[in-house]
């Protein structure tokens, strides 16, 4: 099962660790991020992010 992916701007949806990623799925590094903030932005076009298990 593939994980779910967002986007900077998008809202997150729950506490916790989420890493990013850019378009060639090199890790740009994790972070925290509190339910109902939005994903900052990356240096990156076409990153995304998601949850650590």
């Amino acid at each position: 099962m593939e994980k779910q992916k967002w986007t900077p701007g998008e809202q997150v949806p729950e506490s916790g660790n989420y890493t990013a990623y850019d378009k060639n799925q090199n890790c740009g590094g994790s972070l925290y991020l509190e339910k109902g903030k939005r994903f900052p932005a990356t240096q990156h076009s076409g990153s995304y992010y998601t949850r650590e298990m």
